[in-house]
């Protein structure tokens, strides 16, 4: 899948009709759900869960047109359960989402 930076910016847009407080709480939904796969990715043990939060964290990206976090998940799933540079890229990548919200 290919997507442009930006376009998780220009999906909330759209989605919301720049409302404000309606775009706060997506951002707040999709940091929340952000979070909660990343901790579930770092404390899989086996390739099944590991496999199932990266598909989650794809899905979720996939979702928001955040291609960045689809392409952290598609490296997470090609990789072994607690591979632990994905896990920083993915901290990483939650923390600077965090910042700029």
């Amino acid at each position: 899948m290919a997507y442009a930076h930006g376009d998780f910016e220009l999906t909330l847009s759209a989605a919301t009709g720049n409302d404000p407080a309606l775009m706060a709480e997506l951002r707040a939904s999709f940091a929340e759900s952000l979070g909660i796969q990343i901790d579930l990715l770092g404390r899989a043990r086996c390739d099944g869960n590991w496999q199932t939060a990266a598909r989650r964290l794809c899905g979720l990206g996939a979702s928001f047109h955040a291609g960045d976090l689809v392409l952290l998940a598609d490296e997470a799933l090609e990789g072994a359960p607690g591979d632990p540079v994905v896990l920083r890229k993915l901290n990483k990548y939650a923390s600077g989402f965090s910042a700029a919200s």
